[in-house]
């Protein structure tokens, strides 16, 4: 019956992983069955025949999905089954996507779905990283076009040695949670919490990493050569060269001028009449392409803003490479809560309360590792007024997920023991207002509610993000990114810690990846 069936196995950070296709999820463009220990996970790449409509992104989906019968348990929910993806599954989700989306073409908008199902769970064989190898191999064997194969590996730091993959017994005493993916050359994504590591441990933590990477890209190639099927072509979303160029000569003067500011309202009630402007000329001359009009104009302002940076060294706010934005702190402004910090980066705003409880209040856990509770807890809201804009809240997002684990994560080793603090933590950090840097606006309005709430935390924790502009062999970087630059920019590397080392590191890139 399943006379396609391939086996093919290697070795994996002195482990075996082995992947299996044309067993199952026939339908999908790309499936495989991928088993790393006694860890499985079963892969599986679709997409739509014909583009979405109406949309200026690639419409990825990624889903992590943690089954309880992985580790022989049943659901705690009343329905006694899976409900929402817990906040752990939202962030493998997230892992996951972040090295995969740049390697998309820019141009295509067909809807793409990953999903990762977690199957079985060996204790010592991350689930997360077999999924992401999983989908790497889901997506290169596919008729999806997508230029991998990437691989990913988890690098621990046990006894001041860099260990690969650690095993459930090493992460008990592990001062490093380094999640690395690599292209066949590139460090594509990286994500990480410390335990105050210092910069040169950290980065050859990264190429420890990468390197081992590097075999596994090779084993997906050679999948790829036996298996892989012939990409299929899509219908690209690019405006044409001629109306392009055409905009760009009628507005860049407008554009120069509407940008070159620091305030945000500024630049977005200059930018209005610019726009009103284009498709009073441009309408006429390419009927019913105002979505691609629109599109022209982001290109456009996002060559004005990467050749300010490149060309000329001049940021859109005026600020040096390495100048910080004015900052303002203020804490004990709410009157009956038990902590609260605000802190301000430009035009970045973040309010941070602290409220502390009983042991009892800590969080149950209800997922497939084996944390069953945790008495810190971080949770994270931007809502849309932050940005000027109008939508109901619904809810937290898998971005605010997202934000409210990074700070979290920043500040767990500063966080004192049950024994030295018996209390549960609880922060909540409200973005009021948003350019740029939000998550580590978050961090450090989350140290000053900590310390207005009498909290004895080791050392204060900051964060900044870092951007990158390149083209070809020439390449920049700047520190403390406002919204445009993160728009327009390649990356923004999250980075947080206190004065003896990081703590936290979250890199998205728009690029393929990053050279040592």
């Amino acid at each position: 019956m399943y006379e396609n069936v391939r086996v093919f196995e290697t070795e994996f950070a002195g482990r075996p992983l082995k992947v299996e296709t044309g067993k199952m999820g026939q339908l999908a463009n790309g499936s495989c069955l991928i088993s790393y220990g006694e860890t499985s996970v079963f892969c599986a790449a679709t997409a739509s025949a014909k583009p979405r409509d109406g949309i200026d992104f690639l419409p990825l989906s990624v889903d992590f999905e943690e089954k309880l019968y992985s580790v022989g348990r049943i659901p705690g929910s009343l329905t006694r089954r899976e409900g929402k993806p817990s906040d752990k599954a939202i962030l493998a989700s997230r892992v996951i996507d972040r090295p995969v989306r740049p390697l998309f073409p820019k141009d295509m908008r067909n809807d793409v779905s990953l999903v990762c199902t977690v199957m079985s769970v060996d204790p010592d064989c991350s689930p997360e990283i077999t999924a992401m190898i999983g989908a790497s191999i889901a997506l290169s064997i596919s008729d999806i076009p997508w230029e991998g194969p990437i691989s990913g590996i988890s690098v621990g730091l046990v006894e001041g040695k860099i260990v690969l993959n650690p095993t459930a017994e090493q992460q008990a005493k592990n001062d490093l949670q380094l999640t690395v993916s690599s292209t066949s050359d590139l460090v594509a994504m990286i994500e990480a919490g410390a335990n105050e590591v210092p910069d040169d441990v950290m980065f050859d933590a990264i190429m420890t990493g990468h390197r081992e990477n590097q075999k596994i890209v090779e084993f997906i190639n050679s999948i790829v050569a036996e298996i892989g099927k012939e990409k299929f072509t899509f219908e690209s979303s690019n405006p044409d060269t001629e109306m392009f160029e055409a905009i760009k000569e009628f507005a860049i003067d407008d554009v120069k001028f509407a940008l070159d500011t620091d305030d945000k309202n500024v630049r977005d009630e200059r930018m209005l009449p610019v726009y009103d402007k284009v498709h009073a000329k441009f309408d006429e001359i390419y009927p019913e392409q105002e979505m691609k009009i629109d599109d022209c104009m982001y290109k456009l302002q996002k060559f004005v803003v990467r050749r300010w940076l490149l060309d000329e060294g001049k940021r859109v706010d005026g600020r040096g490479i390495d100048d910080i934005r004015p900052l303002y702190s203020e804490v004990g402004i709410l009157p009956r809560v038990h902590g609260s910090g605000l802190f301000s980066r430009g035009q970045t705003q973040v309010l941070t309360i602290a409220t502390l409880g009983s042991i009892r209040d800590s969080q149950l856990l209800d997922g497939i590792d084996s944390e069953t509770e945790k008495r810190y807890i971080h949770h994270y809201n931007m809502p849309s007024y932050s940005v000027g804009e109008t939508k109901p809240s619904r809810g937290p997002g898998r971005r605010e997920v997202g934000h409210g684990a990074l700070a979290e994560r920043a500040l767990v080793p500063v966080i004192p023991s049950a024994e030295e603090f018996p209390y549960t933590i609880r922060l909540v950090s409200e973005v009021l207002s948003s350019n740029g840097s939000t998550s580590q606006g978050s961090i450090c309005g989350s140290t000053l509610a900590l310390m207005d709430a009498g909290v004895p935390i080791k050392a204060p924790v900051a964060g900044i993000s870092c951007g990158l502009i390149t083209e070809g062999d020439r390449w920049m970087t700047m520190v403390d990114i406002q919204g445009l630059e993160d728009f327009h920019g390649d990356m923004d590397f999250k980075v947080a810690g206190t004065k003896a080392g990081i703590t936290a590191i979250q890199m998205d890139l728009k690029v393929d990846g990053l050279t040592p």
